[in-house]
């Protein structure tokens, strides 16, 4: 299994359940033994074993090794280890004590929307509000300016 469909079942196995400020680093150049690191919050001890658990499950129907498992007695930090990823789910506090994005914080990876074969998404454009339209109109000479009703 490649490192891109891993990722991705992942970052989806951590947003079934609802996990939160998930991100995703590419860490090959600062260390030999994994290439990425997913960095996710859980509110609750409850939650952040159901986030490790998802990503177990959805990994191992996958065909993907879970090589360990560390932290669920606890519950406040949780980490899964695939081999080339490593999953660490904790408590926000946790997370902003230990701060790890700072640690591993190399190379955010972002994930490309992932649509169905044969089919193309056409580019959403961000639409103007009127009143910067007018303003910009105004601006070049081609609007008159508009008057306000007393």
């Amino acid at each position: 299994m490649d490192i891109r469909t891993k990722q991705r079942a992942v970052v989806e196995a951590l947003a079934d359940v609802k996990g939160r400020d998930i991100v995703l680093y590419n860490v090959a150049r600062q260390s030999a033994f994994f290439e990425r690191v997913v960095i996710a919050s859980g509110d609750s001890n409850r939650q952040v074993n159901a986030l490790a658990t998802s990503v177990q499950e959805k990994l191992k129907a996958l065909g993907a090794k879970i090589v360990g498992v560390e932290g669920r007695r606890n519950g406040e930090w949780v980490l899964v280890d695939l081999g080339d990823i490593v999953v660490h789910v904790m408590h926000p506090a946790v997370r902003s004590y230990y701060n790890l994005e700072e640690l591993w914080g190399g190379k955010e990876v972002k994930l490309k929307a992932e649509g169905k074969p044969g089919t193309k998404t056409k580019p959403k454009t961000k639409a103007k509000p009127k009143r910067a339209r007018a303003r910009k109109a105004l601006a070049r000479g081609k609007a008159a300016p508009r008057r306000h009703r007393t």
